[in-house]
This record gives C-alpha cells, sequence and structure tokens, in this order.
C-alpha cells in the first residue's frame, strides 16, 4: 500500500478520494474564504500531477473540465495521485470578474509571497500546497474581454517531454508561448514541473466544443503518464504545431462583421471581415496579415481602432 499524500495539514489514504479546504483570507463580514482542492489518490504509484482552472474568475470552461475529468475517475484503479483546483481565483469566480477585488492578475503574481498582496499571497499557497509536490501541471484557461479562443495548448515545444504531452492532448492547434514572467506556468517551469497551458472557449460562458475538447484532453494526459488506461476519445488527427502567432487589429472604429472562424487556414491579404458605420457604409476591409489557422476572435461588434479582432498562429 502506498503512503498518505499529506496536503494542507491533512493525510489522504490511497486508494481514496476527497476535497479539502485551504484558508486564503476572510471577508469583511468574517466568512471565511478558502481555496476548493480534491485529491485523488491512488491505490497504485504513479505521477503526481495537478489540474486547475479560473485564475481568471470569469474563465468558467475549465471549472466544467475539471467536474467531469475527476467524475470519471475511480482511486481504486488509479495510478499515482491528482490534485484538482477547480477555482483558484475564488473570489473573482464570485463576480464573474477577471482580476481580484485589487485589480491585480493573479496569473502575474506568481511565485507570490506570504506576506505580500492578496494575488501574491494566493500565489505562494498556491505553490506551497499544490505546485510543491507535483511533476505535471495542466492549467485551463479561456479568451478575455468578449474574445473565443479555438481548443489549443501552449507549451514550452523546445522541451522534449512536454512537447509529447502537449501532443496527447491532442487539441486541434498546439502553440509554442513565450514564458510570460509573474504566470503559474513561469514559476512552475522554475521549480521543475511541466507544465501544459490549456485555451479554448469564452468567459462566462461554458462552451460545448471547449469543455470536450477540454475533458477528453486532460483524460488522453492521465493516460499517457500511465495513470490510467488508454481513452477510446483518440484525436481526429494530430495536433498542428504552430510556431508563432499574431494578432490583426482594426484599423478603423466601427462596427465589425467577422466573417474568420476558429480553426479557419488563412493566407496572408486574405479578407476576414468588413467594419461599417451605423447606417451600413463600408469604412474598411479587415484582412489576415500572415499565413496561418485562426485560433482567437474577438466576439464585440463594436471596435476601435487598434483594437485585436483575429488571432492568427503561423
Amino acid at each position: 500500500m502506498r503512503e498518505s499524500f499529506a496536503i494542507g495539514g491533512v493525510r489522504i489514504r490511497a486508494g481514496t478520494a476527497r476535497a479539502i479546504e485551504l484558508p486564503i483570507t476572510r471577508l469583511v463580514t468574517g466568512a471565511d474564504v478558502t481555496l476548493p482542492v480534491r485529491v485523488v489518490h491512488g491505490r497504485e504509484d504513479g505521477p503526481c500531477i495537478w489540474v486547475n482552472a479560473a485564475i481568471h474568475g470569469d474563465e468558467v470552461v475549465g471549472v466544467e473540465v475539471v467536474r467531469q475529468v475527476m467524475a470519471g475517475l475511480d482511486p481504486k484503479t488509479f495510478r499515482g495521485t491528482l490534485v484538482a483546483v477547480p477555482i483558484v481565483n475564488v473570489l473573482g469566480f464570485m463576480t464573474g470578474d477577471r482580476y481580484l477585488p485589487d485589480r491585480r492578475d493573479l496569473n502575474r503574481s506568481f511565485p507570490g509571497s506570504a506576506r505580500g498582496s492578496l494575488a501574491s499571497r494566493i500565489a505562494y499557497l498556491f505553490m506551497r500546497e499544490i505546485v510543491a509536490g507535483c511533476e505535471v501541471g495542466i492549467d485551463l484557461h479561456t479568451g478575455s474581454d468578449r474574445r473565443s479562443n479555438l481548443p489549443q495548448v501552449r507549451a514550452d515545444l523546445d522541451d522534449e517531454r512536454t512537447r509529447e504531452l502537449a501532443a496527447a492532448f491532442g487539441a486541434p492547434v498546439m502553440l509554442h508561448a513565450r514564458i510570460r514572467d509573474g504566470s503559474l506556468r513561469h514559476a512552475a517551469r522554475e521549480q521543475g514541473a511541466k507544465v501544459l497551458l490549456y485555451e479554448a472557449g469564452e468567459p462566462l460562458r461554458f462552451d460545448d466544443y471547449a469543455v470536450e475538447a477540454g475533458v477528453v484532453g486532460v483524460r488522453r494526459v492521465l493516460a499517457t503518464l500511465g495513470m490510467t488506461e488508454p481513452v477510446e476519445e483518440l484525436p481526429p488527427e494530430p495536433s498542428l504545431e504552430c510556431r508563432s502567432s499574431g494578432w490583426v487589429r482594426a484599423r478603423r472604429t466601427g462596427i465589425l462583421h467577422l466573417d474568420a472562424h476558429l480553426g479557419q487556414q488563412v493566407a496572408d491579404g486574405e479578407r476576414l471581415g468588413t467594419l461599417f458605420d451605423s447606417f451600413g457604409k463600408t469604412l474598411r476591409a479587415v484582412y489576415a496579415n500572415r499565413d496561418g489557422v485562426v485560433i482567437g476572435r474577438t466576439e464585440a461588434p463594436l471596435v476601435n481602432s487598434g483594437d485585436a479582432v483575429v488571432h492568427i498562429a503561423n
């Protein structure tokens, strides 16, 4: 029998699953705010990984992905340990806000500090209790600011093991993405973890295509790590590997009619949509600025000059 798993001052026996709460802070009412965690500690040996969602409080797709993945796991047949944190930014999630009450971006606050800002303290807690004991992490996100994203994995594809896991996830696109200072991916990599960042769907929406691709992708990674039996849902084709990306920006202010759809292959100079004024007069067409695949687009009909409208990956 494996040793029990220690987290947050409790120990979880092998072959069991348990939900715990890690203290974060208190509301002005005196009510406690806690970080919800569920651990599946398998009966057999295997790797220890984490999966998290809602680092940004308006990104709800990942919460549903975590729920469905956890519902399909049996700790008696599971190999290794999975630590799931469905809502990291609890305060933002309660109000549907991307940021924390002090307007800080939690995903620019890692690795955090025990005596810093609220964002820094949450980041520090997450690194100490979750990341420190894990070797692989899956960070679930959606688009931001009225944008939708094609299901995609962003990762360091120059790292062989990370690339293997990204390919196993099987999203339509895997993008070699630079690491941002202060992000969970950056801080976790500094501690030696392999991290996949999943992007799909819109904020504040349960987009079925984003949830389904996320659930199946996480299951594939678990199977690749030997933690579960191989999954039946094989990807229809290998992920399209992209090495860079960029946004097409509006050249005029107006009402946007966007024809480009997620996953569409486009060529440099191809027409993607049109900007009109309120009477329907054409102001300017929107054109692709590179060859590639559309991995993100704005869902806002009203745009200002300079706004990002279509995200294309090479």
